[in-house]
């Protein structure tokens, strides 16, 4: 297959996980938009409780995924009933799975009174997140589905049941937040509860679609467990536990740095907030083009033709890289403009502008990176590219955040380009890494 099909193909796939994971932004914005007008304790709790929910849901994000390659694996070999079989030893694994995500998650919720925050904030925060807890079941439930279907290259689906959950988290929020239509008023515990119902909708749409069309019948997905089978239960597990670790040491990282931020002064850990904030939202782009880079390159190890593997694997890097760098050319370009959407503050919105620069700078490795981990898990290669996101992150990006950041008094700005040289490590190391094993015939 030429260069240009692969390209057309790859964007094919990616531009509706890219508009579905604009969507779960959105739903976070909303939130916060509706929670900030309860005052400033409520979103502080919301912004403590999501953030520490994020951390443990990662991890089954992770796993929910090991699905979608292994399916796309077996449609290139053109082993149809083994995509049911992945489906089904999925179902299983992500089921139970969400009940342990939920039960840690509100185990956890307790340990916030050791955050040493406001009393307020701790009590609020404690309720909300455990409600969150109880929403990780559907939202498990949806991902399997999800991504079992992605596995066999239906993306717009699932987009447009985000998009439309949208709506319900907003409907939802309006009655359980203000409690409104004779609602009871539950403040931020609404705002979880309409987390929760935005998420079983999801569920119970994507379940509905997916039983009832004829296209999926053959794979026999209704939601039951004929047998347990043990060896495939291994390999998603294998696959699917590795990939939720890196996405949590990402985001733990992330998550510390903002700490570290915080020690500089609220200006500081403002802009950092802001910037942080904006180049999330680039970073849907490159989180797209991994999952579609992932089914491509799923596809042609099915299909044992290492060429197209490569062809796949380093179109969708290449388009990762060309989407990030436009981002870093607008973030360069709008720099001063673009703090002054969040905040009228000259101070913060200066030192925002300074880390747009670096921002811009990370873009192509973070892009790199991302599709870097989602075209070697279309290899079923994880557990090396784990060791690699810790020691890119962990080792490599936050040690020098602190030593540039506090040893050299460079503060939030040496924090970022702790950040720079991390995702920079992680992106020549996975690059590298595909680049080996992809000259590899895998048998799965």
């Amino acid at each position: 297959m030429k260069i240009k099909n692969h390209i057309k193909y790859t964007i094919k796939l990616a531009y509706p996980i890219i508009i579905g994971q604009l969507g779960f932004i959105a739903m976070g914005v909303v939130d916060s938009m509706m929670v900030g007008q309860l005052g400033a304790a409520p979103l502080a709790a919301a912004a403590l409780g999501n953030g520490f929910t994020i951390l443990i849901h990662v991890i089954g994000y992770g796993l929910s995924m090991a699905v979608t390659p292994l399916v796309a694996i077996a449609v290139g070999a053109k082993k149809y009933d083994d995509c049911g079989i992945y489906f089904r030893q999925s179902l299983l694994v992500n089921t139970i799975f969400s009940f342990i995500l939920m039960i840690t998650t509100i185990v956890c919720a307790d340990l916030i009174v050791y955050f040493e925050q406001p009393v307020e904030v701790q009590i609020q925060a404690t309720s909300y997140m455990k409600i969150l807890g109880i929403s990780a079941v559907p939202m498990m439930l949806f991902q399997t589905y999800k991504q079992f279907i992605e596995g066999l290259s239906v993306m717009v689906p699932a987009m447009i049941i985000t998009l439309v959950a949208n709506i319900i988290n907003a409907g939802a929020n309006w009655l359980f937040i203000f409690g409104n239509l004779g609602f009871p008023a539950l403040g931020l515990d609404g705002a979880g509860w309409a987390t929760f119902a935005s998420r079983a909708f999801m569920m119970i749409t994507i379940m509905g679609y997916v039983m009832s069309r004829k296209q999926f019948k053959k794979y026999d997905v209704s939601f039951y467990f004929k047998s347990i089978n043990f060896p495939v239960i291994k390999k998603i597990l294998g696959l699917g536990l590795p990939s939720g670790f890196q996405y949590f040491f990402e985001i733990g990282a992330f998550s510390f740095a903002v700490i570290m931020v915080g020690w500089l002064g609220t200006n500081q850990q403002a802009a950092h907030q802001i910037a942080i904030n904006l180049a999330s939202v680039s970073f849907m782009a490159a989180l797209g083009i991994s999952g579609a880079g992932s089914i491509r390159v799923g596809n042609a190890v099915g299909e044992q033709n290492i060429s197209e593997v490569r062809k796949a694997g380093f179109t969708a890097s290449l388009l990762g890289a060309s989407g990030m760098a436009f981002a870093g050319i607008i973030f360069i370009l709008f720099r001063n403009q673009l703090p002054a959407l969040y905040i009228d503050s000259d101070i913060v919105i200066s030192i925002s502008s300074s880390l747009l620069i670096i921002a811009a700078l990370f873009q192509i490795s973070d892009g790199t990176q991302a599709v870097g981990i989602g075209i070697l898990r279309g290899l079923t290669d994880v557990k090396i590219p784990t060791a690699i996101t810790f020691i890119a992150y962990w080792i490599v990006g936050l040690p020098t955040g602190y030593l540039l950041g506090f040893n050299f008094d460079l503060g939030v700005q040496g924090v970022w380009i702790g950040l720079l040289l991390g995702l920079t490590t992680s992106a020549i190391l996975l690059t590298v890494r595909f680049n080996i094993k992809s000259k590899q015939v895998i048998i799965v």
